[in-house]
């Protein structure tokens, strides 16, 4: 799959920003000298932790490396890493570990939580937020669209396959087995878009990415153009001529109790 491209992430930067910024200020912690955060992306979240620590030691780490330039660029003084977020081992114990719209990308979370909660210090905070749409129509429409017999032969099904994410009740005995105060929630987002377009444009930067990859340029304008007309009868107009994109997002804050 192509690496990230960091233009188009930005191009919605204050809405994927906002939960960044809730999340954070779930965190009961106000002295942090070690924070990371896993899937930095453009550094848009790494600067909010800047903000709310300035003395801390922040690290931000990714695996696109077309990310980290512009994190690199936003912030000089931050320390940004490439690597795998399930292999990553902390080079000291973690005050703040926070992955915002990251973890979802991976598999095996009954196995990546406590691999995370043991890089943490005790007393020190994993925070997660992950996008819970998969049977959002935005979504639910990619695959079916996908799977029509036009194009069933050049999108491989695993490779648009994000996985599901666990039930909240799994994630909080998760937490809790590892060793975690656990506060979880779920809150769903409406973002004002001009038109079914524009949601086209905010997922082709992330939940398009798979679905795209194997196509040449005609075909991947083709498969946006049948997503498309899926999309319209799906986002109706409201009444200022905009539509309502509804974006389920999941929230754990865990802070590590032994």
């Amino acid at each position: 799959m192509q690496d990230w491209n960091p233009q188009l992430y930005r191009q919605f930067e204050s809405e994927r920003t906002r939960p960044a910024r809730e999340l954070l200020e779930r965190i009961p912690h106000t002295d942090v000298r070690f924070a990371t955060d896993l899937g930095c992306g453009p550094g848009n979240s790494t600067e909010l932790l800047t903000h709310a620590w300035p003395n801390a030691q922040i690290t931000g780490i990714d695996s696109s490396e077309a990310m980290l330039v512009q994190a690199r660029e936003r912030l000089p003084n931050c320390h940004f890493q490439q690597a795998d977020i399930r292999t990553w081992q902390a080079e000291q114990p973690q005050q703040v570990i926070y992955a915002n719209a990251s973890l979802q990308w991976l598999t095996d979370h009954p196995t990546l939580l406590p691999h995370l909660v043991n890089q943490l210090a005790v007393g020190g905070v994993l925070a997660i937020q992950m996008p819970d749409n998969l049977e959002e129509p935005s979504h639910r429409l990619m695959r079916e669209v996908a799977a029509s017999e036009k194009w069933q032969g050049l999108i491989s099904p695993q490779a648009a396959d994000r996985k599901r994410l666990l039930t909240t009740d799994r994630y909080y005995d998760l937490l809790i087995d590892a060793g975690c105060q656990v506060d979880i929630w779920r809150t769903t987002y409406y973002h004002l878009m001009a038109d079914t377009q524009g949601i086209i444009t905010w997922l082709r930067a992330t939940g398009l990415r798979p679905f795209l990859s194997a196509l040449d340029e005609a075909q991947q304008a083709a498969f946006l153009h049948d997503y498309h007309q899926a999309l319209i009868p799906a986002y109706p107009v409201r009444n200022d001529g905009r539509v309502l994109l509804a974006f389920p997002r999941l929230f754990m804050v865990a802070v590590k109790t032994r």
